[in-house]
């Protein structure tokens, strides 16, 4: 375009449900599967913030077979009069402007989890259709939209006694990927906001499969830390406390346990602030000054300055807390920025934990224990990482030995195969790519982390060797700027045992190397299971299923079947058209959308519980295509 036909008619200014159309991925971050669960979320969050202001005790999530949503809540209804500005129903303008909601005004909602106010404005604008129900003033009102824009005017179409809000909509096949709604992924939220406001009863129910959970806890963070330690060995009651300052509301539960991770789960106005911030920073610093003081003061700290790490060895913790207006930062949005706040939960901790220690001197003498063990074992951890890399250091640019590496120096380009057993990494090694895929052969299963510190783990030679082969270290010194592969490739065989490493290996990753799975860096192979020919017709089998329907398919014919037991069994050409070639491969990419769940989930598989481990099994094994027994 030449200069001067750049001018005022090309500028193009995008007002309201078109510059969400325009721009969906601004509003909902994205337009695949985490998008697509958002604009439930946002219809949610109105009924929530209903609940938060005292008029809202139910709401019901429905999943239709077209998969469709409908929102019902027995909140007051959104008003429906005449906006004195727009000349236009409320609930109408709620529903098509950008900006526009009770949440800006203070007396309407006091805390609200919405941000501003774009909401279900957007919701309605990535919908093809949207139809709203209010319930109020003894009449239902009704208005229905097509991607943002109202079909007709609101209207009246029968009486009620009852009050509240129902919406339903069906996200727009021009928007989005694909819409199909994952009952799992909805119900952790639900599940969650439920911990999150006491006695509010939230349902959600699929019609595809008839599935149905019904979420409601009168214990509220109590509940969600009992929830979290389910199978970790906790120690002590929930230590709780709530506390009200004018506009501000703090809620903390805590509970430690006999496990050597911790976490802490940080909420604001009901989202997840999974990025910390503020709020995050106040409860860790009063946590280590609290401790410390008691321990001094009792005389039980044996000369040790317990650091904020030792302190939290083996803690959950959920914080929640509500103010009027939170500034949120960081990449996602999900952080914190309110400075007012670190001094304010620094106080309140400070003063609700000194309280309890007092009156449960028992509980903080085992609190102060544990956390002088992880001192020790720190000390030993470090002495473990100094020798690791001190290692680095002598050895130069030298990698683990049996790391076969690649030529490229570009970490974007390359791959790292972490390979079960020396047979299979030895057939890896001769079917790769040499110019951008590296081959770490494992022998055997590596420690499980979920029950070792950090001191032994960094004694494990095969957990070593992953550390010095991905280049960014570990604990203190984890920096992701020096992951030397973009892409870490778990490559196990396709039986139990194989299952069994590639779970050691995801729970050391998760606990020890997270930002690697946040950052979308970690996938897990999927090889054959078989392979079938017949005549010059070949395929490999990636499970049960595809076997079933293919032998189908040649039914009375005679085919020949390969049965590849192990990784092992392949030879390096097979390996490669499987498993390593970047055009026939099939990857999986192991995210962390739920860390909650993922949470649990981990505890379950790898911790010192053995009971919770059997249900799970029980209750999953028939979603597992093939065992070998």
């Amino acid at each position: 375009m030449k200069p001067d036909e750049y001018n005022a008619e090309k500028i193009t200014v995008l007002a309201g449900i078109e510059a969400i159309r325009k721009r969906p991925g601004m509003y909902i971050g994205s337009t695949g599967t985490r998008g697509l669960h958002h604009l439930v979320y946002e219809v949610v969050d109105n009924s929530i913030d209903e609940a938060l202001a005292g008029y809202c005790t139910e709401i019901k999530v429905i999943i239709h077979k077209d998969n469709s949503i409908t929102v019902i809540d027995n909140g007051r209804g959104i008003p429906v009069d005449n906006h004195p500005k727009y000349n236009k129903p409320a609930v109408e303008v709620i529903m098509t402007k950008l900006h526009a909601g009770g949440k800006f005004d203070k007396k309407t909602y006091k805390v609200s989890g919405g941000l501003h106010g774009v909401g279900i404005s957007v919701v309605n604008a990535l919908s093809e259709n949207f139809k709203v129900f209010v319930m109020r003033n003894n009449k239902v009102y009704f208005q229905e939209y097509k991607k943002g824009k109202p079909v007709a005017e609101l209207k009246t179409i029968r009486e009620t006694k009852k009050t509240g809000t129902k919406v339903t909509f069906v996200p727009d096949k021009e928007i989005f990927n694909e819409i199909n709604y994952q009952f799992e992924v909805l119900s952790s939220r639900l599940r969650e906001l439920a911990f999150l406001n006491k006695g509010i009863k939230i349902s959600l129910i699929d019609k595809r499969s008839e599935k149905k959970k019904t979420f409601q806890y009168e214990g509220g963070l109590i509940s969600f830390v009992k929830y979290l330690n389910q199978n970790k060995g906790a120690f002590h009651k929930v230590i709780y406390f709530q506390k009200y300052m004018d506009t501000f509301e703090l809620e903390a539960a805590i509970q430690y346990t006999n496990s050597y991770t911790e976490h802490i789960f940080t909420f604001v106005n009901n989202i997840n602030t999974v990025e910390g911030g503020m709020h995050l920073s106040g409860f860790k610093s009063a946590l280590t000054r609290t401790i410390n003081r008691y321990a001094e003061q009792n005389n039980l700290s044996k000369g040790l300055r317990l650091g904020s790490d030792d302190v939290r060895e083996g803690m959950t913790a959920v914080l929640s807390i509500k103010i009027p207006e939170p500034q949120f930062e960081g990449q996602t949005k999900t952080k914190l920025g309110n400075s007012e706040v670190k001094g304010m939960v620094d106080s309140i901790m400070s003063e609700k934990l000194s309280v309890f220690f007092e009156e449960n001197p028992k509980t903080a003498n085992e609190i102060i224990n544990k956390a002088l063990k992880a001192a020790k074992a720190r000390e030993a951890a470090r002495k473990a990482r100094e020798l690791v890399r001190r290692k680095s250091l002598l050895e130069g640019t030298t990698l683990p030995g049996k790391l076969s590496d690649c030529s490229n120096q570009d970490p974007e380009k390359c791959e790292l195969f972490i390979v079960e057993g020396d047979s299979a990494g030895g057939s890896a090694k001769q079917g790769r790519n040499r110019e951008f895929q590296a081959v770490l052969p494992l022998r055997g299963k590596i420690l499980n982390v979920e029950k070792s510190r950090l001191n032994k783990i960094l004694n494990n030679n095969e957990i070593v060797a992953i550390i010095t082969a991905l280049g960014t270290g570990i604990d203190e010194d984890f920096d992701i700027r020096k992951l030397r592969y973009h892409k870490i490739i778990i490559m196990t065989d396709s039986d139990v045992d194989g299952a069994h490493i590639a779970i050691l290996l995801l729970t050391f990753f998760y606990r020890y190397l997270k930002p690697l799975i946040e950052n979308g860096h970690v996938y897990v192979a999927k090889p054959p299971l078989y392979k079938i020919k017949k005549g010059k017709y070949s395929r490999y089998i990636q499970d049960e299923n595809q076997k079933r329907k293919i032998l189908k398919k040649f039914e009375g014919k005679k085919v020949t079947l390969q049965r590849f037991k192990g990784l092992g069994e392949m030879n390096p050409t097979q390996l490669w058209e499987t498993t390593m070639d970047t055009q026939k491969r099939t990857l999986k990419k192991i995210t962390i959308d739920d860390a909650v769940e993922a949470d649990k989930t981990f505890t379950t598989l790898m911790g010192q519980e053995v009971a919770p481990r059997k249900k799970f099994i029980k209750e999953h094994a028939l979603e597992v295509d093939n065992i070998d027994t």
